[in-house]
């Protein structure tokens, strides 16, 4: 559920028109509900009440630090794979203690400063970078907690860009693999053992590839202990649960709790978990203004001030967000149209061949369920420079993130002398 909703004809996100925000703000822009989020952290959360667990919100999904400040203050620790997200967690008040730090190109600049931050733990990838954690731990006099991501060999039956528990993916270690790499880690010197991490994908809308990756990685755990001597602290288990954009029915983190929960119970593991889209998913719209319309041959153009460049989905992915009026109009016939942004590419696009209602030039509409990876995945493509972020909270809002200006767009170019 959402708290974007029609009061009469009306949109309203929380207490407040969003035109009211448009008349203040100027389109395009992202708008997030507090209480969205708020309630989507409980449910996932509460949940898994019965087991020792720390929920990781994982900031690539949607990072700007009001974003994050609010999560921390629901207790959320952080699932990080960059030095810049760490730097927004640290700056959005984020326990370093409850900060997992994923990815597999970890530069050793990065790694030093999270070994400074004191973060819970490494996500680690490959071999080399265990290599590269022990050095800089050595030469800043530390241990670094590792554990290291196992890839499971689990379809988890989602789009292929965003699966990465296959052996074609480029995450983590095989966990054929895994047993003999964490002995490996266990003899360096400034490594410390303390977890084992899978994660099968994202938008995944069924149980069953959870728990087949689930029981693979506990297996794993269980014969470390026995015979190894390893002894696992956490088992961090991802992220990747689904939202409804279209017509899918993911399952609650209820559904899913009652499938792994018995299962984690019997462990003693503390558990993280790394959600994201299914937080920040439905938590955000992006709101756009009419340009123009026009009809080529028969096809309806709708044509917009946001593009691929401010949500890339549909042109990635071929993604579904639903598109919607902030003002709806009676009497006015459905049409199929394409809605398309300003950017200079065929690719450009929002939705294609979608019934829609008519819009007409200077209406407003909002695309649905934006909120995860669509302004952390924004550019400048086209030298647009990159809009607004705005938040609300009951019947106030608050402009998060100023939309850039020009000359935002070339700071920190500078043409050379040569050139003078």
């Amino acid at each position: 559920m959402h708290d974007f909703q029609f009061k009469d004809a009306e949109l309203f996100a929380e207490k407040i028109p969003v035109r009211k925000i448009i008349e203040e703000v100027g389109t395009p822009f992202y708008l997030y509900s507090a209480n969205t989020i708020s309630n989507h952290f409980k449910a996932f959360d509460s949940a898994f009440e019965k087991v020792p667990h720390t929920v990781c919100f994982a900031a690539k999904s949607c990072s700007n630090i009001a974003i994050l400040r609010l999560l921390a203050g629901l207790g959320a620790g952080m699932d990080i794979v960059s030095g810049g997200e760490l730097h927004r967690a640290l700056l959005a008040g984020v326990d370093p203690g409850k900060i997992v730090y994923a990815g597999v190109g970890k530069t050793k600049e990065e790694i030093k400063y999270a070994l400074e931050t004191g973060i819970m733990m490494f996500n680690v990838e490959s071999t080399q970078e265990l290599f590269a954690i022990d050095e800089a731990a050595e030469d800043l006099g530390k241990k670094a907690r590792v554990s290291l991501r196992v890839n499971p060999d689990v379809d988890p039956k989602t789009h292929p860009y965003i699966s990465t528990g296959l052996k074609q993916n480029k995450f983590g270690i095989n966990i054929d693999d895994a047993f003999e790499e964490y002995k490996l880690a266990k003899g360096l010197e400034n490594i410390e053992v303390v977890g084992i991490q899978k994660h099968i994908g994202s938008q995944i809308t069924q149980i069953s590839p959870f728990v087949d990756a689930l029981e693979k990685v506990v297996n794993l755990a269980n014969r470390l202990r026995d015979e190894a001597g390893i002894n696992i602290q956490y088992l961090d288990i991802g992220g990747g649960l689904g939202i409804t954009y279209k017509d899918e029915s993911p399952p609650h983190p209820r559904e899913l709790a009652a499938a792994i929960v018995p299962m984690l119970e019997k462990t003693g593991y503390t558990i993280v978990f790394e959600p994201g889209r299914l937080i920040m998913g439905n938590a955000g719209v992006l709101v756009a203004k009419v340009l123009y319309t026009k009809v080529n041959e028969g096809k309806n153009f709708v044509i917009v001030d946001a593009g691929m460049n401010d949500l890339v989905r549909p042109s990635l992915y071929g993604s579904y967000q639903e598109i919607i009026p902030v003002v709806k109009k009676n009497g006015k016939p459905k049409i199929v149209a394409d809605i398309v942004g300003p950017i200079c590419e065929s690719g450009d696009f929002l939705a294609k061949d979608r019934t829609l209602p008519t819009f007409e030039q200077g209406d407003f509409l909002a695309v649905m369920s934006a909120g995860a990876y669509g302004f952390s995945m924004s550019s400048n493509y086209n030298s647009r420079p990159r809009v607004a972020e705005v938040l609300v909270k009951g019947d106030e809002f608050h402009v998060i993130r100023r939309r850039e200006s020009y000359e935002d767009l070339v700071r920190g170019e500078e043409i050379p002398a040569f050139l003078k």
